[in-house]
C-alpha cells in the first residue's frame, strides 16, 4: 500500500489496520481508505491529491488563531496553541458563562515560526487558569491595536469525574422495557408516557426498583408510515409524539362536545388492540392520535399554560423551530425530493415556506412541548414512587439518512458513509445501521453545540442515560456508501472532548450515565470510562474467559449488569436456543446450525453450572427456576446497577430485535409484551404479577 496514503489516513484518524473478531489482525484495503477519506472531505484518489492533503493537514492548525473549541478538565492545567503574525504581542483571556474574566498565562515554550500561505506565523502557548468552574465559557485572543485579528472560541470545562453513582449507597436494580411494547387498558395500541409513569410507580412502589430503563424515545417521521426501530430516528434531540397520552393534555377538558366524543371513540377503537400479541401497529395508532391532537391544538391556552409554552420555546430555541420546520415540510415532501436541498440553498425560499407553513410549524413545536411535560410527569412519578434514579433514557447511535438531523445540522454529519459494526460473533456478516456519522472535524468547528444541545434535551427529565454503542465516542466503523459492512474501517474521534461534554451535561442534570461498551473495543475504553465516572455494561451471557464464565466477584463495580439484552431473546428463549433458530432460518450463520448450537450450549450450560455451584439452582429445576437463578447470580456481582428485563419478569419468549435484518425478514421492534402462555401483559397486571414478584425475590436473595 502506498506510504503517503497510509500517512494521510493516520493523520486523519482513519484506521489502516485493526484487531477484529477472534483477535484477528486485519489490514484495510486502499480503496476503503480513499472512500472513507473522501467522506471526510479529503480528496485522495491520486498521488497529487494525497500530497496536497498532507500539506493541508499540517498547516490547518497554523491557519487558525485559536483551536475551533477547547475541552478541558476542572482542576487541571489546559494548554492551548495560539497562532499570530510572527512577533505580534498577544493577550488571551477567558470569559466564564457567569461573565467573570480571567487572564491566561503565556508559557515559555518556543516553537519555530513557519511560513503559512505566504506569511510568517508564530505559535504562542498559553495555560488556562486551573481554577475555572465547570461550564461553557469563551476564550478570547486579542492583538493590541489590531481588532481585525481578534478571535474567540468556546471552552468547555468538564468535571474530572461524574459522581452521580457515587452518591447512591449499595446496589440498585431497575427494570428495562421497550415502552411501545407494553400497553395498558388506556393505551392506544402502543405504550405511552403515562404508561411509563405507571410502570415506574409499580416497579418502585411495589417491587423496590430504583430506575426504569426505556428504549430511545426519539422522534420518527411526522406522519405515518413511521420507522419501527427506535434506534433509527429522524432526530435524537426531540421526542416521538406517538408516546403522548392524549387524554392527559389539560386542553382536552375544553374541547367542543363533538370533538370530545370523537376522542373517546378513537380511544375505544384500541381496546381490542391493547390485548393483541401478534404485532404493534404504530401507524394506525399514530394516525388516530394525530387527528385528535390537531383538534386539541386548536383549543386556546390559559395564560399560565401559554407562559409555560413560551418558556419552553425560548429554552429550545432555533433547534426546535428547525426541527418543526422539517416536520412541516416532511408532511408534504418525499424523503428524496430535490426541494429539500433547494430550500437550504435558497434562504428566501425557505423563509417563504416558513411563512406558509407557520401553523404546522407551531403545531409540531406544541407537540414537543406536550411530550416534554409528560416526560417531566413520568420522572416525577418515578421519584415519588421511591426511586433514586427514575427514568433512564436511551441515546441511539445515530439517525436516518433522510431525517431531520441530516437536514438541519448540515455538515456536522458526514455524507458518503454510514456507520455500523465489523463482523463479530454477534453478527458474522457485520452490520450496516444506515446512519450517517458525526463528522469529527466539522462537529468540533461548531463547538460541539449540536452534540451538547442534544444531550441537554434528552437529559432534561432523566435520572439516567444509557449511551448505545458508547464505543462510537472513541471510534466508529465507517462503511463507504455502496459497500458491504465488512468493507469498512474505523474513524477516530476526540473521546476526551465527547466524554467530557457528556459528563458535564450529566453532572448538571444530576443523571447517571451508562455506556453500552459491548463488542470489539480497545483496552483504553473501559479504563477511561471508569476514570470519568461512566458505567459500563455487562451481559451475563457475554462475560466469558477461555477458562469459562467470569465469576460474579470479578465483575466491574462501576457497571450496569443484566442477564440479557434486547438484541437477544428473553432469558427463557435464550436457554432454548431461540436466537440460533432465528438466525439459522434467516441465513445469518457462517457455520451450520448444529455447530452453532453446540458451541452456544457449551457456553450457556457453563453459566448455568456456575449458578448451580453457588447454590442458586434447585434440584430438577424448571426453566423459570433457572431464569430466577441467573438473576440471583448477577445480583451477587459488585456492580452498582442491576438490570432486569421486563420480558424476563413476565415470561416472554420472543426476541424483540434480530440485528442485521429488516422488517421483511423479522418483525423487529414490533413484538407486544406477552407472558409464557402468549397472553398480553398490561401495565395494570404488573403489581400483582406472581412471576414478577418471584423474580424480584430471587434478585433480593
Amino acid at each position: 500500500m502506498p506510504g503517503p496514503l497510509l500517512e494521510l489516513a493516520h493523520r486523519c484518524g482513519v484506521a489502516t489496520e485493526y484487531i477484529g473478531w477472534g483477535e484477528k489482525h486485519y489490514e484495510v484495503a486502499p480503496d476503503t481508505l480513499r472512500k472513507v477519506l473522501g467522506a471526510l472531505g479529503v480528496a485522495a484518489d491520486t498521488d497529487e491529491e494525497i500530497a496536497v492533503a498532507l500539506v493541508d493537514r499540517e498547516l490547518d492548525p497554523w491557519r487558525r488563531r485559536l483551536p475551533p473549541v477547547v475541552v478541558g478538565v476542572a482542576g487541571t492545567e489546559t494548554r492551548i496553541p495560539v497562532h499570530v503574525p510572527h512577533g505580534e504581542p498577544l493577550r488571551v483571556t477567558v470569559v466564564t458563562e457567569n461573565g467573570d474574566e480571567a487572564d491566561a498565562t503565556q508559557l515559555n515554550v518556543w516553537v519555530d515560526p513557519r511560513e503559512v500561505d505566504g506569511a510568517l506565523v508564530g505559535e504562542a502557548t498559553f495555560a488556562l487558569p486551573a481554577d475555572l468552574p465547570t461550564g461553557w465559557h469563551v476564550i478570547r485572543a486579542e492583538i493590541p491595536g489590531r481588532p481585525e485579528l481578534d478571535a474567540e472560541c468556546d471552552l468547555a470545562v468538564t468535571p474530572a469525574r461524574l459522581d452521580t453513582v457515587e452518591r447512591l449507597s449499595g446496589q440498585r436494580w431497575g427494570l428495562a422495557t421497550q415502552l411501545y411494547s407494553i400497553r395498558s387498558r388506556r393505551s392506544w395500541g402502543v405504550g405511552d408516557l403515562q404508561d411509563l409513569a405507571d410502570i415506574a410507580t409499580v416497579a418502585g412502589a411495589h417491587h423496590g426498583a430504583d430506575f426504569v430503563q426505556v428504549n430511545p424515545l426519539h422522534a420518527a417521521q411526522p406522519r405515518p408510515p413511521v420507522e419501527s426501530s427506535p434506534y433509527l430516528p429522524t432526530t435524537r434531540r426531540f421526542v416521538n409524539p406517538l408516546y403522548i397520552r392524549v387524554e392527559d393534555i389539560p386542553e382536552v377538558a375544553h374541547l367542543p362536545t363533538a370533538d370530545y366524543r370523537s376522542l373517546r371513540k378513537s380511544a375505544h377503537r384500541f381496546d381490542r388492540a391493547n390485548v393483541k400479541t401478534d404485532r404493534i401497529r404504530r401507524n394506525r395508532s399514530y394516525r388516530e392520535k394525530l387527528s385528535v391532537l390537531e383538534k386539541i391544538f386548536g383549543v386556546p391556552l390559559s395564560p399560565t399554560r401559554q407562559v409555560a409554552l413560551d418558556d419552553y420555546l425560548t429554552r429550545e430555541g432555533d433547534g426546535l423551530v428547525e426541527f418543526a420546520t422539517w416536520c412541516a415540510l416532511a408532511e408534504r415532501l418525499e424523503p428524496e425530493d430535490a426541494q429539500w436541498q433547494d430550500l437550504l440553498a435558497h434562504p428566501d425560499q425557505l423563509g417563504a415556506a416558513r411563512v406558509e407553513l407557520a401553523d404546522r410549524i407551531s403545531f409540531h413545536c406544541w407537540l414537543q412541548w406536550i411530550c416534554d411535560q409528560q416526560l417531566e410527569a413520568a420522572q416525577r412519578a418515578a421519584l415519588d414512587a421511591g426511586m433514586d434514579i427514575g427514568i433512564m433514557h436511551d441515546l441511539a447511535v445515530g439517525v436516518q439518512r433522510t431525517g431531520a438531523d441530516v437536514w438541519t445540522l448540515g455538515d456536522a454529519l458526514a455524507t458518503g458513509a454510514t456507520v455500523g459494526a465489523p463482523p463479530d460473533g454477534f453478527n458474522q456478516q457485520g452490520q450496516d445501521w444506515s446512519q450517517p456519522p458525526w463528522h469529527p472535524w466539522h462537529l468540533a468547528e461548531r463547538g460541539y453545540r449540536p452534540y451538547r444541545d442534544m444531550l441537554r434535551t434528552v437529559l432534561r427529565h432523566a435520572g439516567g442515560l444509557r449511551i448505545d454503542h458508547i464505543l462510537g465516542l472513541f471510534r466508529l466503523w465507517w462503511i463507504p456508501e455502496g459497500e458491504s459492512a465488512a468493507a469498512g474501517t474505523y474513524v477516530r474521534y476526540d473521546h476526551e472532548a465527547l466524554i467530557g461534554i457528556l459528563v458535564l451535561e450529566a453532572e448538571r442534570a444530576g443523571a447517571v450515565v451508562v455506556g453500552e461498551d459491548l463488542g470489539v473495543f480497545e483496552p483504553i475504553v473501559q479504563e477511561y470510562l471508569t476514570s470519568r465516572g461512566v458505567l459500563g455494561t455487562s451481559i451475563l451471557w457475554f462475560e466469558q474467559t477461555p477458562d469459562g464464565p467470569v465469576p460474579p466477584d470479578d465483575y466491574r463495580r462501576l457497571c450496569l449488569t443484566s442477564v440479557n439484552t434486547h438484541d437477544l431473546p428473553p432469558t427463557a428463549g435464550y436457554l432454548a436456543g431461540e436466537h440460533i433458530r432465528v438466525r439459522s432460518e434467516l441465513g445469518l450463520l457462517t457455520r451450520s446450525e448444529e455447530e452453532e448450537r453446540l458451541a452456544d450450549a457449551e457456553e450457556r450450560d457453563a453459566v448455568v453450572a456456575l449458578a448451580t455451584q453457588r447454590g442458586l439452582v434447585p434440584d430438577d429445576p424448571s426453566s423459570e427456576d433457572i431464569v430466577d437463578a441467573l438473576h440471583a447470580l448477577v445480583a451477587e456481582t459488585p456492580s452498582a446497577l442491576i438490570g432486569v428485563a421486563l420480558v424476563d419478569a413476565v415470561g416472554e419468549y420472543r426476541i424483540q430485535n434480530q440485528p442485521g435484518t429488516d422488517s421483511s425478514q423479522y418483525p423487529n421492534w414490533q413484538i407486544p409484551l406477552a407472558d409464557d402462555h402468549g397472553a398480553a401483559v398490561l401495565v395494570e397486571d404488573l403489581a400483582d404479577n406472581e412471576r414478577f414478584a418471584r423474580l424480584v425475590a430471587a434478585l433480593n436473595r
